[in-house]
């Protein structure tokens, strides 16, 4: 079993900000599919208040189902002895992510940018 923290914004749904549009059809799916098979998903999105209560509903009416909403999963504060305030997942699915992998080769292009300088230099 894994844990997936899954954003909503541009994510599960195409919005403008706080209209929701419509899903992402496979990134629903995905979701549905990963909790079907025992997985653990949290929401984790900026959206509090009413546009909070707004994306779950939403969702609900997807048939998505949350195990934790913008916290760690129950168990894991259990374990912790505290809410971490950090969610913690295996998995982050979000339209703004950046892998580990992306941001090395970012910044290998940089020194390289930089070593080219300097030798015009």
């Amino acid at each position: 079993m894994a844990i997936y923290a899954v954003d909503f914004d541009n994510t599960l749904a195409v919005t403008r900000f706080p209209e929701i549009v419509e899903p992402k059809a496979k990134v629903v799916a995905a979701v549905k599919m990963l909790k079907a098979n025992g997985h653990k998903i949290i929401l984790w999105t900026s959206r509090a208040g009413k546009d909070l209560k707004d994306a779950v509903e939403w969702c609900t009416e997807q048939g998505i189902v949350f195990d934790a909403v913008n916290e760690p999963l129950p168990e894991q504060m259990d374990r912790w002895g505290n809410d971490t305030r950090k969610v913690y997942a295996d998995f982050y699915i979000d339209d703004k992510a950046m892998t580990i992998e992306t941001l090395e080769s970012i910044m290998d292009q940089v020194v390289d940018i930089v070593e080219e300088y300097k030798l015009q230099q």
